[in-house]
């Protein structure tokens, strides 16, 4: 969420970023919001002119009373009495501006970073860097899902028979290998002075509109019915929210964190063909790295964040690429955001491993995360960025060292 002050003060540079952003139908907001928040103001103008009018009546009616005048006293009274009515009015008026205000800010985007490419969607996201050697070995790679089968390490069929599609069952040297990588990624991140959190996997609604779009909660998120719990799609989610309402000190920043969790999804669509189902699916397990900072030290974040996912894949001699992503692929919470995307031998392309991303303080203003600073409260800035999620990396790890396939299939 952008600060009104923008709306009020540059109108136009709020436009311009949602059209960068291709979402035209989101410009006629602008305008509705300005016009809301001065209304609302000029209630507020008004309500504190009256509050005004009010104390001063009430003084005078003691006053007056000691003079002996009580018709007078009266009259003042019920002047009190009407004020304390049209307040009544006024601050229902204000709650419902400011709630219709609130709504519509809450879908206008993010001001994205101006070294962001312009483009409608990632087919238009710009390659910046290669990390090692893209390698097609000479002999035919089988699906990763097929490699855990003939080691007995993937249960699909009995996953659908207890929860449907989207699941499967782990089973032997492939969940301990899932557990081995989660542990690696870990200790990798722990290496780089993250703190370790295991948070909650489930939040509040509060929590769930605080750290991204009403777009992506209806796309991603799982309700608990009955409950105001959502699962969580990622750490990310509960990690950001552990400090909504905090005012933290500026000299305890930056706070940096990489939390395990399981992931919940609902990924609607015809994801997983390519990988035999068990990409894109319902649940599954993922480190991720986390930082509050201040605002100026944000972009200085980034670039190491997602130089250590880069640094992870690399130290398993697995070819990487990073790709800037264009305005039209950034959630409305971004400011800035990159893949990092992974060499798959079978496929012969990269696909999606990790996606590095600085929000500003869109999540920070939403959840009421402040710090506190020398010459007042501000709020902070928020990054995330996944460290490795499973279990697609394992096969590709499989798939990308020649010599655990060959190996693999050999033992089969």
């Amino acid at each position: 969420m952008i600060d009104i002050k923008l709306i009020r003060e540059n109108p136009d540079k709020v436009k311009q970023n949602i059209k960068k952003k291709f979402q035209d139908e989101k410009l006629p907001l602008v305008d509705e919001v300005a016009a809301l928040d001065e209304q609302n103001r000029a209630l507020k103008s008004k309500g504190d002119n009256l509050r005004k009018e009010r104390n001063e009546t009430s003084s005078r009616i003691g006053i007056l009373l000691k003079e002996g005048k009580k018709e007078e006293a009266e009259e003042k009274k019920k002047r009190v009495g009407a004020i304390n009515e049209e307040l009544e009015s006024i601050e229902k008026e204000e709650a419902t501006l400011t709630e219709q205000i609130k709504e519509k800010m809450m879908i206008i985007p993010n001001i994205i970073d101006e070294s962001v490419p312009i483009g409608k969607d990632d087919s238009e996201n710009v390659e910046i860097e290669k990390f090692g050697e893209p390698v097609v070995p000479d002999y035919e790679i089988p699906y990763h899902a097929d490699i855990f089968e003939r080691v007995g390490g993937l249960d699909k069929d009995s996953a659908g028979r207890v929860s449907g599609n989207g699941f499967y069952y782990l089973m032997g040297n492939i969940a301990r290998l899932s557990s081995a990588m989660l542990s690696y990624a870990r200790d990798f991140m722990i290496d780089k002075g993250f703190t370790y959190c295991i948070p909650p996997f489930m939040i509040r609604s509060d929590v769930v509109t605080g750290v991204m779009s009403f777009a992506e909660m209806d796309a991603m998120m799982y309700k608990i019915e009955g409950e105001d719990l959502y699962l969580i799609g990622t750490s990310e989610h509960s990690m950001i929210g552990k400090f909504k309402g905090q005012l933290i000190d500026e000299s305890k920043l930056p706070i940096t964190m990489t939390s395990y969790s399981p992931c919940f999804r609902k990924e609607v669509g015809a994801h997983g063909i390519e990988e035999r189902g068990i990409y894109r699916v319902h649940q599954f397990e993922k480190q991720e790295m986390i930082v509050l900072c201040k605002p100026e030290e944000a972009m200085d974040w980034y670039n190491k964040m997602w130089s250590y996912t880069v640094e992870l894949f690399r130290s398993m001699d697995i070819p990487v690429r990073t790709l800037e992503c264009c305005s039209g692929d950034l959630a409305d919470l971004k400011v800035k955001s990159c893949d990092v995307e992974a060499w798959s031998p079978r496929q012969q392309k990269y696909f999606e491993v990790g996606s590095c991303s600085t929000l500003g303080d869109a999540q920070a203003r939403r959840l009421g995360i402040r710090m506190k600073t020398d010459h007042g409260n501000e709020y902070l800035a928020t990054l995330n960025n996944p460290v490795v999620g499973l279990c697609t990396q394992i096969g590709n790890w499989l798939k990308s060292l020649n010599f655990q396939v060959k190996s693999t299939l050999i033992n089969a």
